[in-house]
């Protein structure tokens, strides 16, 4: 379980969260919605250790991440998939989760249970990440994340420009984590593929936790979309 208490942080003198705090549990979604500039983000790049945080703790099963050096996080047992993906274009499918593996030092074992969510990677091991379809890398950099065998997994934006077929295909990867008891927090801004994923929806407004609604009480009409998102 992750635990965000209190955060606060941003870039400089800027602030772009304050006092946000947030629980994603094992074996459930927490979508995080708002408009751009919210902060949805930087949330994600906080609890990476990316952005400093200037107040709150950040916790996971009890061990305080908030202080320490953005390398040791992933060693922690979260995986972070960012926007844009940031796959190493010129190394191979098998090279980009070689590194993955790294991080924790798994071995062949985890490789093969990756490369059964993502068969399709499997077939394109020996073929530059950077030459892939835009859904193909996707999945590789969601494959990469999972390496770690993670505890928490955050998505930023995994549909963005995707066709149908790959977002249905990202869905089924994230429904299936949460039966491994995966914790994922997801920045999503498509309605429909919140509800059809999410436990949980976060809405942030201006660096601040606006409000929190379980999913099944939400419908694509619901007022929240309209005032946190604006769809």
């Amino acid at each position: 379980m992750l635990e965000i208490s209190d955060l606060s942080g941003g870039y400089g003198a800027v602030e772009v969260l304050r006092g946000v705090t947030l629980t994603a549990r094992g074996g459930e979604v927490t979508c995080v919605m708002g408009r751009n500039g919210a902060g949805k983000t930087t949330m994600l790049r906080a609890i990476m250790g990316q952005v400093r945080a200037s107040a709150g703790t950040i916790r996971l099963k009890g061990t305080e991440l908030q202080s320490l050096p953005a390398h040791e996080v992933p060693r922690h047992g979260i995986g972070y998939v960012p926007q844009g993906r940031r796959l190493f274009s010129d190394l191979t499918v098998a090279e980009n989760i070689t590194i993955g593996l790294m991080t924790r030092n798994h071995g062949a074992a985890t490789r093969d249970k990756v490369l059964d969510l993502f068969p399709r990677l499997r077939e394109r091991l020996d073929q530059r990440a950077g030459t892939l379809s835009g859904g193909e890398q996707q999945m590789l950099a969601i494959a990469r994340a999972l390496c770690l065998e993670p505890a928490v997994l955050l998505l930023d934006e995994p549909t963005e420009g995707l066709q149908p077929s790959m977002i249905a295909a990202i869905r089924d990867t994230v429904m299936l984590l949460k039966t491994t008891g995966v914790a994922t927090i997801l920045v999503e801004q498509r309605v429909d593929a919140v509800l059809s994923m999410a436990d949980q929806v976060a809405f942030l407004q201006n660096g601040i936790l606006a409000e929190t609604c379980a999913a099944a009480a939400l419908t694509p009409a619901s007022p929240q979309f309209q005032t946190y998102v604006g769809v």
